[in-house]
């Protein structure tokens, strides 16, 4: 591709000289000689804008600086975001094994109360029933029956309570049957489901969580 032509310029003459030779016209000569204070102002002027064009070149280069510093903070966010995410699915995995631990205590302690919180939520779904009948694990059943009839009769339960004991039930676990309907209880399931809710949680939740820093987006992936 031919590159564009520059436009040629006239020749000029410094000096003119009109038909009876005087001068016509004289280009102003270059001053070569200044006084201190022409020289003073020089050096002031110049001073300016050498400042000038100092501070330009620095702007010019923090621009270039916080524009790096922009762009490695994007390329950061992604992986701050996932850091994030698996700092959230460790505290998840931690809490849930604390609960664990607690729960798991709280039932050696207090057998009886999951079963008692169960009679106490069925109240009315069990008061017309003539028999109550309740499956446990054989450690739980030993210490039921005399605990049961007092909590039905503080519930209002004019019928039956019989409580027998189940080998295949996991510790702690039972099952009510109160004819219309039936109840059961399982720590270790009630704790799996929980798990796997959370599970199911997190990993919907993926990198889309709140941003890392207030006001931000979120990053994209």
């Amino acid at each position: 591709m031919a590159e564009p032509q520059t436009p040629l310029q006239r020749f000029s003459f410094d000096t003119v000289f009109d038909a009876a030779g005087d001068v016509a016209y004289a280009a102003p000569r270059p001053k070569r000689s200044f006084t201190p204070d022409e020289v003073e102002l020089i050096r002031r002027q110049a001073y300016a804008e050498g400042e000038q064009a100092a501070l330009a070149s620095i702007a010019a280069r923090q621009q270039l600086a916080l524009a790096g510093v922009a762009q490695a903070c994007r390329q950061a966010l992604p992986s701050l975001a996932a850091v994030a995410h698996q700092h959230r699915i460790g505290s998840a995995t931690l809490s849930l094994a604390c609960a664990r631990a607690i729960a798991g205590a709280a039932l050696e302690r207090f057998p009886e109360a999951p079963l008692q919180a169960a009679l106490a939520s069925l109240a009315q779904e069990i008061e017309a029933t003539p028999k109550l009948q309740i499956a446990a694990s054989p450690e739980l059943a030993e210490r039921l029956q005399t605990l049961l009839d007092e909590t039905a009769t503080n519930l209002g339960f004019a019928g039956q309570v019989v409580v027998k004991a189940e080998g295949e039930l996991p510790a702690h676990a039972f099952t009510l049957d109160f004819g219309d309907g039936s109840a059961a209880f399982d720590p270790e399931a009630a704790a799996a489901r929980v798990t796997a809710a959370l599970a199911a949680a997190l990993a919907a939740e993926g990198l889309h969580a709140e941003p890392l820093i207030p006001g931000a987006t979120e990053p994209e992936g």
